[in-house]
């Protein structure tokens, strides 16, 4: 009996795991789809004349409309959506009006760059924002703590493009810390193997230490700069969450036991906060995924983020669509990852 029981509540908790996992794919297609009609209904909307672009001012009505056959222009916009959907599911994001490419080599082509320096500011910007907020929550109302909370005012406040260009000012132009804009010398550009994309694990793999010191010299200040933003962020959000799990009673009950401030901070407070933790990681990685445009606009960084901005100026409404499904998904994607690893990870969840 006992044991029919446990089958039962074990089928009841496969159930309920299959459903939410269900449910989270269905979400992750409508929301991908939402994004991407939203993006469509835009680019429609936009005054640019995408035919004209392609046939130039001086075609004659036949040749224009030709062209608007040829890019299905002619049809209804709900028919257009639905043949970019069939495209889509195929592989196909279309051609660049740019750089006439199918847009998903362009993709794949900048997507490690973005990666690359979106991955390096992660790493820099959890590693010392995770650090700042746990000295601001060992002591609250100190020095450290006040200064945390202006480090997370600054990194909310001050415009990255500023930031990049000061920080050019500063550190290649006066200083020469840093090799400038771009992610090599022009005497390594062209003769790198580009085996994975990412120019730091090129380089280290060529064997060439030169190289590899040149790119890290591209790459170290763009990082900074973009990875301050995601310690601001992760800063403010794990000091708050510290600090309201710090008045919770297992608190003073461990401090009434005499356990140090430290030892309560580390091994109390902390894993029970890994939830919260968790989900501001993700947030501030996708958002750097997103939110690189500027940065590499600033530093000349050949990304997904200048590969868009190009594409905007264009009105290249292909290219626009494909870099928005990528950064999407990746928002997405890393959103839904979050939530798994929260569920996983923290029994109060379930």
């Amino acid at each position: 009996m006992a044991h029919a029981a446990t089958e039962a509540g074990s089928a009841r908790l496969v159930w309920r795991q299959s459903q939410r996992l269900l449910t989270g794919v269905l979400s992750l297609v409508v929301t991908l789809l939402g994004l991407l009609a939203f993006t469509f209904m835009l680019s429609h909307l936009s005054p640019v004349d995408p035919v004209l672009q392609l046939a130039g001012d001086h075609a004659s009505e036949s040749t224009y409309q030709q062209i608007r056959h040829d890019l299905g222009l002619d049809q209804p916009v709900l028919t257009q959506f639905w043949r970019y959907l069939v495209h889509l599911f195929h592989g196909d994001l279309g051609i660049s009006r740019l750089t006439h490419q199918p847009v998903a080599s362009d993709l794949l082509r900048t997507f490690p760059a973005t990666f690359e320096l979106a991955t390096c500011a992660m790493i820099f910007g959890a590693t010392f924002g995770i650090l700042l907020a746990l000295l601001a929550a060992w002591k609250p109302g100190s020095v450290v703590d006040h200064a945390a909370r202006l480090i997370s005012l600054l990194g909310f406040s001050v415009p990255v493009f500023w930031l990049g260009l000061l920080g050019l000012l500063l550190f290649y132009a006066v200083l020469h810390w840093s090799a400038g804009p771009g992610r090599l010398d022009d005497i390594w550009l062209y003769t790198l193997e580009p085996k994975t994309g990412l120019v730091l694990v090129d380089s280290w793999l060529s064997g060439d230490a030169e190289m590899f010191r040149n790119a890290v010299a591209h790459l170290w200040l763009p990082v900074v700069v973009l990875g301050l933003l995601a310690m601001a962020s992760i800063t403010r959000l794990l000091r708050s969450a510290l600090l309201e799990e710090s008045n919770k009673e297992y608190v003073t009950l461990a401090r009434a036991k005499g356990a140090s401030r430290g030892r309560i901070l580390l091994l109390h407070i902390f894993p029970n906060v890994r939830g919260t933790l968790i989900t501001v990681l993700a947030l501030a990685y996708a958002s750097l995924l997103e939110g690189s445009v500027l940065t590499e606009t600033v530093f000349a960084w050949p990304g997904v983020g200048r590969y868009m901005t190009s594409a905007l100026f264009a009105t290249d409404t292909p290219a626009i669509l494909g870099s928005t499904l990528l950064i999407g998904g990746c928002f997405i994607t890393l959103n839904a990852l979050a939530d798994a690893l929260t569920y996983l990870s923290d029994p109060r969840t379930r």
